[in-house]
């Protein structure tokens, strides 16, 4: 799954109401595939350019670009995508809105502090806490950890792991047994197929060195 952005007419506008967003939830996008739609508000190829540029300045990496004519996307571009399905919108968050959206019944948020959960995520569940998460069991494939701090997985790790997602380079991931479809640190991330095969079902250790995720089996 990949999260879709379609800007509107006119677009600084747009931009710079995600660009708040992006302040009070720094690691939304973190490590998450990004499709551009670009249907609805751009004529050239220079309006493509320019939303890609300020979404590369938004530390927002697009993984391909919807709706555009095949002439528009030249070299330095993403390439084109067609075909997908679309699943649900994610709410703005209520910083944003001045609201207070539901949380999703799939997703559980701490805004603060360290978060400690003794039972298995499920597939299509979020966990999201500023600060650690610590999770006594197994994260299932297709589930999803997002935390400021650091996350310590007792179990099978299958799903995907965002740590530092607040912008902490200090922070690490721990799983006592490695199958991992994304690893993710302070932006940076790495998917199973990026990572040595000799480490899964393994404990592991992942962290951050010279703008790249490291990773080690555990003695």
């Amino acid at each position: 799954m990949a999260f879709v952005l379609e800007p509107v007419f006119p677009v600084e506008p747009w931009c710079q109401q995600l660009a708040e967003w992006l302040t009070r939830s720094p690691g939304f996008f973190a490590g998450k595939p990004v499709i551009l739609d670009v249907s609805a508000c751009c004529e050239h190829m220079r309006d493509v350019v320019l939303i890609v540029g300020k979404l590369e300045k938004l530390g927002i990496r697009v993984m391909g670009i919807d709706g555009a004519k095949p002439e528009w996307l030249g070299p330095g571009l993403p390439p084109a995508v067609t075909g997908g399905r679309s699943a649900s919108a994610v709410e703005v968050p209520a910083a944003v809105t001045g609201e207070a959206p539901a949380p999703a019944p799939a997703e559980t948020r701490q805004q603060s502090g360290n978060l400690f959960i003794e039972t298995p995520v499920r597939s299509g569940q979020t966990i999201y806490a500023e600060g650690d998460v610590t999770i006594i069991g197994s994260v299932a494939s297709g589930a999803e950890i997002v935390a400021g701090g650091s996350i310590h997985v007792y179990g099978a790790l299958r799903g995907r792991a965002v740590a530092g997602a607040t912008g902490n380079s200090k922070a690490r991931i721990f799983a006592r047994r490695f199958e991992a479809e994304l690893v993710a640190i302070d932006g940076l991330y790495r998917t199973a197929e990026d990572m040595p095969a000799g480490l899964r079902g393994k404990a592991v250790q992942a962290w951050l060195q010279d703008d790249k995720i490291e990773t080690a089996v555990l003695a």
